[in-house]
């Protein structure tokens, strides 16, 4: 089946046959999804044009290569950061695990989900990231939404940077906590929601919360001058590492290990989804705080734990991460050439930092996806990201490329003349050069 029959087969809406007796009940609760796929709405237009680029099917995977409607590609839009989806050792531990435990847990970690394999991860996560102890989650969405929901209640006011992932905004929602959001990156407006805070409610606990790698972005938070700040107001610190662990810091430690910081940051949380290859999440700190969330975090406790394929993926990840430490210096190598090479070219990457470097097209939905169709035409798949919900701001469509470990000078090379080429036919550079 082709990518547009793919679609018009999906979005295909056949109309209820029509009986004499039948009454027919619309809730006004489904006005927004009716217009939301009517016609002449933006959805059906893009989909109409074949330039959706949302859930594709990807066919095969092979780390930094993928079969997408048949044709190769080169991935650059993956999370994969140390290369291992498809690295044989990691595949054959998830097998084994599949073999000695069988496919899921069936249950809760707090009740029949716990096996040895969640609490030797716990042990080792909590080891390398030089913390007390280490509690698991079943994803990396549930880990920030629980956090943040098990350790604040009533009374407690939560300081959330207002470009945070949307896990931690969920938690925020879910929390008893009231929550003020602070510009983005901007430790001035911090700092005076905090002496409001001071000065109206002294008694009320405090929790400082703030992605350490910004996901769309690719910038680092500035650790030092929140681990400075919450000290003087008395607040707790939490970094969600989610594109940090396994990326930046000695050894891949994250943001607070990047600034020599582990041991003034309360709290860190990352996910498996990405340089661990798999998927789940967690969260470090003192044991006393750790123990707290384990029995308070709602997330943690309703819901089956992480399968042992899963958990064997990231001990396997992790014992690769420390022995293979040439992953993390070309990991960076690659970032630095990749954003020398944008921008040399002339794209705008904002201030990336990290292997997220966005590439900005600038302009309408639709052109920024048909920029998109035509890099996926060139042989490059990267992920659009529009001013939709908020994700970036208005005026500022972007490519989001990301990179692996495991990525050839070729490989990178190919991704370069790609977006000149693409660049040059949409207007966003207009150098002449190929």
């Amino acid at each position: 089946m082709t990518m547009p029959d793919f679609y018009e087969k999906r979005n295909a809406m056949p109309a209820p046959e029509e009986t004499a007796t039948s009454v027919t009940f619309e809730p006004s609760l489904f006005e927004k999804a009716r217009t939301f796929m009517a016609s002449d709405g933006l959805y059906m237009r893009v989909n109409s044009a074949g330039l959706y680029p949302y859930f594709r099917p990807i066919e095969r995977n092979e780390g930094t290569r993928a079969i997408i409607n048949g044709k190769e590609v080169i991935m650059a839009g993956s999370n994969n950061y140390l290369g291992l989806t498809s690295d044989s050792r990691v595949r054959e531990a998830a097998a084994q695990a599949i073999h000695q435990y069988g496919t899921g847990c069936t249950g809760s970690r707090f009740l029949n989900g716990t096996l040895d394999l969640h609490l030797e991860l716990e042990e080792r996560l909590a080891e390398f990231m030089g913390k007390q102890a280490c509690v698991l989650f079943s994803t990396g969405y549930m880990t920030n939404m629980g956090v943040i929901q098990g350790i604040t209640s009533k009374g407690d006011i939560l300081f959330s940077d207002k470009d945070n992932h949307s896990c931690i905004v969920a938690g925020t929602q879910v929390s008893l906590a009231e929550t003020r959001r602070y510009n983005h990156d901007d430790l001035r407006h911090l700092r005076r929601l905090l002496e409001k805070a001071e000065a109206e409610r002294p008694e009320a606990g405090k929790l400082i919360v703030t992605d350490g790698v910004f996901s769309m972005s690719g910038r680092i938070a500035q650790v030092p001058e929140l681990v400075e700040i919450a000290e003087e107001f008395n607040a707790a610190l939490m970094l969600d590492d989610a594109h940090a662990v396994g990326v930046i810091g000695p050894g891949g430690r994250g943001s607070a290990a990047y600034f020599g910081l582990d041991e003034r940051v309360p709290l860190t949380t990352g996910t498996f989804s990405k340089s661990f290859a798999s998927l789940g999440g967690f969260c470090t700190g003192d044991r006393d705080v750790i123990e707290y969330i384990r029995h308070t975090a709602s997330t943690h406790i309703y819901s089956a734990s992480m399968p042992p394929s899963n958990v064997a993926t990231v001990l396997k990840c992790l014992e690769i991460l420390q022995e293979e430490t040439w992953r993390l210096e070309r990991l960076w190598e690659i970032s630095e050439y990749m954003r020398e090479g944008f921008r040399n070219a002339g794209f705008n990457v904002w201030t990336s930092q990290t292997p997220i470097i966005p590439v900005v097209i600038g302009s309408e939905m639709i052109d920024a996806f048909q920029f998109w169709t035509d890099l996926l035409e060139e042989g490059v798949f990267v992920n659009p990201v529009v001013p939709w919900r908020g994700a970036v701001p208005q005026g500022h469509a972007l490519m989001r490329t990301s990179y692996m470990a495991t990525h050839t000078n070729n490989d990178l090379n190919f991704i370069l003349d790609a977006f000149r080429r693409v660049g040059r036919k949409h207007g966003v550079l207009n150098n002449g050069t190929v």
